[in-house]
């Protein structure tokens, strides 16, 4: 069973940066992908960014082009979300999230396992 668990989250200024990160365990990643979503206060849980297990491929939503990055350490099975220059509406529960690389990598139900969360605030 895929285990996915978070850490990184808390509490910064607007323009200050965060680092997530994602540990998996119960399998090997080999042709999955991993996926960052978020869900702020009364909003839906969003799509953030993706990355291909295998090769690294790499998309990101349009709201944080450029100031988000993910990466993968597959020695350490670990997923990372470099986040810059965050804002307020950056704000929100940040999930991790694992899944075969077939379906658009936008939905939710594409991906098989999910983490708890860490909770992201970022104050004006």
């Amino acid at each position: 069973q895929v285990q996915l668990v978070e850490s990184g989250g808390g509490f910064v200024q607007a323009g200050e940066s965060l680092r997530l990160s994602c540990v998996g365990s119960g399998r090997t990643f080999t042709n999955w992908r991993m996926g960052w979503f978020r869900q702020g206060p009364a909003k839906d849980r969003e799509f953030v960014a993706m990355i291909t297990w295998n090769v690294g491929t790499t998309i990101y939503a349009e709201s944080i082009q450029g100031r988000f990055t993910i990466s993968r350490d597959r020695a350490k099975n670990t997923v990372y979300l470099q986040m810059n220059n965050l804002k307020p509406e950056d704000s929100g529960v940040y999930y991790c999230a694992a899944g075969p690389t077939r379906n658009s990598h936008t939905l939710r139900s594409s991906y098989n396992a999910w983490g708890q969360g860490t909770q992201v605030t970022v104050s004006s």
